[in-house]
């Protein structure tokens, strides 16, 4: 990958990192872990956390809502995800699998905007306000869904003129179709790079030096 990334426009968003994800007892785990074990999830989401911070390209926490008791009861049009939220509790406030993981805890100064209720990271969030307010240009993807909320938020980020990477191997999915739909079908249709983790750290670390 020859493309460079200037630091000081550049934003990781580091979509939905919480226990019940990416942590063994985690409500989700179960059924992504086939597929993050695959390519590597952690230790490239743990890889791509460190560069960027090593390079002092910003970091920004894009999480998901907490569920709390009564959520979505009184809805109109739940989706399929949030009625299972409803029955799973996932990501529920005040619990451990509500917590993010503990390799990817805000540092000071580090953005942890408002959560997005349904799959879209800039949907009813602060984090279009906040990417401005820093001169933020290009977006870099990693995190969970690959298909849902990564797909979601990238596409939405293209259309607000934002320069969108997608980086393979630092998101996951439940099933290998939806990789397939997330990066050789739907991904070349709105993000401008679509790479690895090793390319990206290189990139990154060219782009610093």
């Amino acid at each position: 990958m020859t493309r460079t990334y200037d630091p000081r426009h550049t934003a990781v968003l580091l979509v939905d990192p919480f226990n019940d994800f990416l942590s063994e007892g985690g409500k989700i785990w179960p059924r992504l872990a086939p597929l993050a074990e695959k390519t590597g999830l952690l230790d490239h989401l743990r890889a791509v956390v460190t560069t960027a911070r090593a390079t002092g390209t910003r970091l920004v926490f894009v999480p998901h809502r907490r569920w709390e008791e009564g959520d979505y009861e009184t809805w109109t049009h739940p989706n399929p995800t949030q009625l299972g939220i409803m029955e799973r509790h996932s990501f529920a406030r005040g619990t451990w699998g509500g917590e993010f993981h503990p390799d990817f805890q805000p540092q000071p100064g580090e953005i942890v905007v408002a959560e997005h209720w349904a799959q879209s990271g800039f949907a009813n969030t602060d984090l279009d306000f906040q990417l401005k307010q820093h001169d933020i240009t290009h977006v870099v993807l990693i995190g969970l869904l690959a298909n849902t909320c990564i797909e979601s938020t990238g596409r939405f980020a293209m259309e607000l003129g934002y320069h969108v990477t997608l980086v393979r191997d630092a998101t996951a999915a439940f099933q290998p179709e939806m990789m397939h739909a997330a990066h050789e079908l739907n991904g070349p249709t709105y993000a401008h790079a679509i790479t690895t983790t090793d390319e990206l750290i290189a990139a990154f670390e060219g782009a610093s030096a």
